[in-house]
């Protein structure tokens, strides 16, 4: 047996012992919920003894932080295992190993997840607090029903997905959907075209869409028929956005046309509302009257050109011709003229396009050469716009919104299949939309990607998605971006390989600035799978942000990083590697000295206002860094979870908690771990908010499985410990092997006593 394999047998032993002892502990107490569900099953026996999950409280004041056990006493609960054949060594009906499709990211990452929900549920059984998380649940269910409409306060229920109002029904339920969430979308991307199609379905579901039938067509096996297939996914996606349009008189039509951008791009300087309220609610009224189910028809529509087949057949293209054609500095070849638009493709040479003057062509192919694409924008004036470079370092250069991918009231897609690539534009660009669709793919090449707002997998009303599949890229952005969904938006960056740097903020001065109630320095930041609303405007949507794996620099300011904000749900997920999480940026924006004190709030994992976050990290040695309000955070009626599934990782920010009625959590399974500070875990008593006992309290969770760690609190290994109040918990527990070591110790302590 390799050591690999050894590793993976090991770490499976360990994870399934983990998951029986505390099963096994917990059913004996009566507290673990008979299906993975949010609301615990009273117990069938509960007159049974048996060792306690969380040892009963001593007397001590509420208030005050103590170690419930000692770390023999830890270890000493845990029973013996039994002993188990781990799945790698189990004779299974089905596929042999060989034909499955390789695992994305720790394969036990579900069973990890399964077992900090039993740990939650039994803490709160124990503490007999129960009826504060149930409370908790009921008041946040209560916000959603009596906040469906669309009038009254400035919460409202306009622009609400189902999917986000049923995760924050269940919060405990939901860091498992969130798990199995991430880790599909991301075997989706790495998949080829027919991979594309199951990213557009998931993101279809997610915003309440039609599923629809992907265009299958024949195999392509020559170069006309590549092109044949082109010109019919053009007609497709013009006729689906003409239908998409259909709802909509024409003065709505200009209304949009005219107001999206600068309402809700340009006017800002801040992430969390918008400059014109009143005028930002009606674009969103008139979002949801756009028949949003054709709208994505139309981005499917594309889904084929990305079928390798037809790519490597339009590499065998001739080059027949050398024709004029306005707008294009170099060869083209050929020119196809048809009902959807004209067909331009341009030779092997360095060529320059300015796409903004080019009129009537809707699709540009380049078969090579180091090319530079200027503008190119998508709007109701040219609604699909399809570029494929095959070839060359490019270079992709505007300043208008609506580009590179992008689209404005359309539907873009762009692909480049190699080459060390420069994307550099201003607004709503690099796979972004505003009520349309936007795809970019970059096959290949150590790439970089820069831009101010709305950018880098950035949607309202609509899907924007950018994916780069191979090379150590770069990404900069100020501002919503790297992974954003704004209202009716699913926003996805997926970088599937390569040691990659994202940063996002250093420049926008943050709403914070001139709080009355307490200013903090800092930046707008607003990136790197971020789900928002718009404060007083309008519900939020899905932001998404996955990093296959190799070490990655992430760095951002306020609200960023696996975060939801008002109403929206963030997610981010990096899938190996040993990664960096630097908030506050060092930097700022265009390279100089940062003007603001290095400070940054809400990251890493964190919910604000109705919200929930997701940060997941499956393997490696990470650091995760905040100043306040981050690290597994929740603030008003919200929820937040940071996971990490292995390695020696390093905390710094507030650490597992929650304020004015939230759930705030942060979960490591496995390392020597360092939590610097001293707030791991704590919950607040008090809340301004809201009314107690109604919404039921803040509850903070810190978890940790395996390592010897170190707490800046002052807690210590293998302890159960109250953190602040009844809902605030700090808990260390030992892995298999650490156990045995621990009891085997404590019997040669009393031997030698005796």
């Amino acid at each position: 047996m390799g050591s690999g394999r050894i590793l993976r047998h090991n770490l499976t032993r360990t994870l399934k012992f983990s998951i029986l002892c505390l099963a096994a502990t917990a059913l004996v107490a009566g507290v673990l919920p008979a299906a993975f569900g949010d609301e615990p099953e009273r117990a069938a026996n509960p007159g049974l003894a048996g060792p306690s999950l969380d040892p009963p409280a001593t007397g001590e004041a509420p208030t005050e932080d103590r170690t419930e056990a000692t770390p023999e006493a830890a270890a000493e609960q845990q029973p013996e295992s039994t002993g188990y054949d781990p799945p790698e060594d189990r004779a299974e009906d089905g596929p042999s190993v060989e034909d499955r499709p390789p695992p994305v990211g720790e394969p036990l990452a579900p069973g990890m997840v399964e077992l900090l929900q039993r740990e939650i549920v039994a803490g709160l059984k124990q503490r007999n607090i129960q009826g504060n998380f149930a409370r908790f649940k009921s008041y946040a269910a209560m916000k959603l029903n009596t906040t469906a409409g669309r009038s009254g306060s400035e919460l409202k229920g306009n622009c609400r997905l189902s999917w986000y109002d049923h995760l924050l029904r269940n919060p405990l339920r939901a860091p498992a959907e969130a798990e199995a969430f991430t880790r599909e979308l991301h075997q989706a991307v790495i998949g080829d075209h027919r991979g594309l199609a199951r990213t557009l379905e998931i993101a279809a579901e997610k915003l309440d869409l039609t599923r629809s039938e992907t265009p299958s067509l024949n195999s392509v096996t020559s170069a006309e028929q590549a092109l044949d297939v082109i010109e019919q996914c053009l007609a497709g996606a013009q006729l689906s956005y003409a239908a998409a349009l259909e709802p909509l008189s024409r003065s709505e039509i200009r209304t949009l046309s005219s107001s999206l951008y600068p309402i809700l791009t340009s006017q800002n300087r801040v992430g969390h509302t918008l400059q014109s309220r009143g005028t930002g609610r009606r674009l969103c009224d008139l979002m949801e009257k756009l028949d949003r189910n054709a709208m994505h028809d139309a981005a499917e529509a594309l889904v084929p050109i990305t079928d390798p087949q037809l790519l490597a057949q339009l590499q065998t293209l001739a080059e027949e011709d050398d024709l004029e054609v306005e707008g294009v500095g170099g060869t083209v070849v050929r020119r196809i003229d048809t009902p959807g638009g004209a067909i331009v493709v341009g030779g092997r040479q360095q060529n320059t396009y300015q796409l903004d003057r080019m009129p009537g062509v809707n699709v540009v192919i380049d078969l090579g050469g180091n090319d530079v694409y200027s503008e190119g924008t998508v709007s109701p004036h040219r609604p699909v716009l399809i570029v494929i470079d095959l070839a060359g370092n490019d270079g992709y250069r505007a300043s208008q919104p609506g580009v590179q991918g992008s689209g404005i009231m359309g539907v873009s897609m762009l692909l480049d299949l190699a080459g060390d690539d420069v994307y550099r534009a201003q607004d709503v660009a690099q796979g972004a939309c505003l009520a349309g669709a936007g795809i970019l793919i970059d096959y290949a090449g150590n790439d970089a990607y820069v831009g101010l707002r709305r950018v880098q997998g950035e949607a309202i009303g609509g899907v924007g998605i950018l994916i780069d599949r191979a090379g150590n890229d770069r990404y900069h952005a100020a501002m919503w971006g790297q992974g954003f969904g704004g209202p009716l938006g699913f926003g996805l960056l997926d970088d599937v390989a390569g040691k990659d740097h994202y940063y996002g903020g250093g420049l926008y001065l943050n709403s914070y600035i001139d709080d009355e109630n307490g200013p903090t320095p800092g930046y707008e930041g607003w990136v790197q799978g971020v789900g928002a609303g718009l404060r007083a405007v309008s519900n939020g949507g899905v932001g998404v942000i996955l990093d296959g794996g190799d070490d990655d620099i992430y760095e951002y300011d306020y609200l960023s990083h696996g975060g939801g904000y008002w109403c929206g749900t963030g997610f981010a997920r990096d899938f190996g590697g040993n990664d960096q999480r630097l908030g506050a940026t060092r930097k700022a924006y265009n390279g100089g000295p940062r003007t603001q004190r290095n400070f940054q709030r809400f990251g890493n994992g964190y919910g604000c206002h109705y919200a929930l976050g997701f940060l997941f990290d499956d393997r490696g040695n990470d650091t995760y860094n905040g100043t306040i309000m981050c690290v597994g955070y929740a603030w008003d009626c919200a929820v937040g979870y940071l996971c990490d599934f292995g390695g020696h990782d390093r905390y710094s920010g507030t650490e597992g908690n929650a304020a004015q009625a939230g759930l705030g959590v942060l979960f490591d399974y496995a390392g020597d771990d360092h939590y610097l500070g001293y707030k791991q875990g704590r919950a607040s008593a008090g809340i301004s908010y809201h009314t107690l006992p109604q919404c039921g309290g803040n509850f903070s969770f810190v978890v940790d499985y395996g390592g010897t760690d170190k707490y800046g609190s002052g807690a210590r290994n293998n302890s159960y410990n109250r953190r602040s109040s009844s809902g605030g918990f700090l808990i260390d527990r030992p892995k298999h092997n650490e156990v045995r070591q621990t009891a085997t110790k404590s019997a040669v302590r009393s031997r030698v006593g005796s």
